[in-house]
């Protein structure tokens, strides 16, 4: 049988509060933080034990994430405006120029800190941890920047 579990953040308390900045947006071009959250809806068949995966398994996954973004400024290493020198991390943005320590950053695999990017972040390292469980399907992973914003990203395994 087909079904999905559901992993609210908000409630679960799967949550990180980030810095960040957008330069591509004047507003989001400011640094910035948001409380975040980390949500998740996991398709597949439901196994001879009744489930489709154990709940506390993708909490933690998901707790684990939000662990390593939890008071970091998030900084989108694929971007041509980051620059990393071992110990510091600098974001220019026109005629600003920020510098960071790299113990304050999350050096994230990304062209931009965006909702989207990140839920596609979280995708990723999600599938990573579930890559023996043949018996699911897709996934959908969403970050919010706050209660009623974020974004949803969704992804076809089988």
């Amino acid at each position: 049988m087909r079904s999905y579990i559901e992993i609210d953040g908000w409630r679960a308390n799967i949550r990180f509060s980030s810095a960040h900045i957008i330069p591509e947006y004047d507003k989001c071009g400011r640094l910035h933080g948001h409380t975040y959250a980390i949500h998740a809806k996991i398709y597949g068949e439901v196994e001879e034990n009744g489930i489709i995966v154990d709940f506390r398994f993708v909490k933690d996954v998901l707790k684990r994430i939000a662990d390593e973004l939890d008071h970091k400024i998030l900084i989108p290493a694929k971007s041509h405006m980051v620059r990393i020198d071992g110990r510091n991390v600098k974001l220019s943005n026109g005629k600003k120029d920020y510098v960071f320590p790299i113990e304050d950053c999350a050096i994230l695999p990304l062209k931009s800190s965006s909702a989207e990017n990140l839920a596609n972040y979280v995708m990723d390292k999600l599938i990573e941890n579930l890559k023996d469980c043949e018996n699911i399907v897709e996934i959908e992973v969403g970050v919010d920047e706050g209660f009623g914003q974020g974004a949803r990203v969704r992804k076809r395994l089988k």
